[in-house]
């Protein structure tokens, strides 16, 4: 089979399946040269005329409203809520915080970054799970 028939077939597989991203790997000449291609696919949907992907326009629904100071996470990494596994939490729900308080840790490059509270009050909400992946300015803990 030719990589574009491959592709092809990939492709309506992907779309049968429901699938938007799958990494297809080729190896030529016993693994001497290697040929990567990243496939994506996002839906697009319209809104108000306008095309935005699915992914966004579902964000924009999903969103709640948020009330209070909202903590974000400063980097891309997996957050935890705890100093190591099996641990209490760093803060619970209706916990009192005072500015400098480590709140998280959110781990980026193999290094455990704190986040500390910018901010003195009590903690309204948690907006991540344990081990979660979390995003640049992603709100992680409401604080009022």
């Amino acid at each position: 089979m030719s990589l574009r028939a491959t592709i092809k077939s990939l492709s309506k597989t992907m779309d049968d399946m429901g699938i938007t991203e799958i990494d297809f790997d080729r190896r030529y000449l016993f693994g001497l040269i290697n040929k990567r291609i990243h496939l994506s696919k996002q839906s697009v949907v319209a809104a108000s005329g306008v095309l935005e992907p699915a992914s966004a326009v579902a964000a924009q629904e999903a969103k709640p409203e948020i009330t209070g100071h909202a903590l974000k996470s400063p980097m891309v990494g997996v957050v935890y809520l705890a100093g190591e596994p099996g641990a209490a939490p760093f803060v619970k729900v209706g916990s009192t915080v005072h500015a400098g308080d480590t709140v998280a840790l959110v781990e980026a490059m193999k290094t455990f970054n704190p986040i500390k509270s910018d901010v003195d009050g009590r903690v309204k909400k948690i907006l991540v799970a344990d081990g979660a992946a979390v995003e640049f300015d992603q709100p992680l803990v409401i604080i009022e």
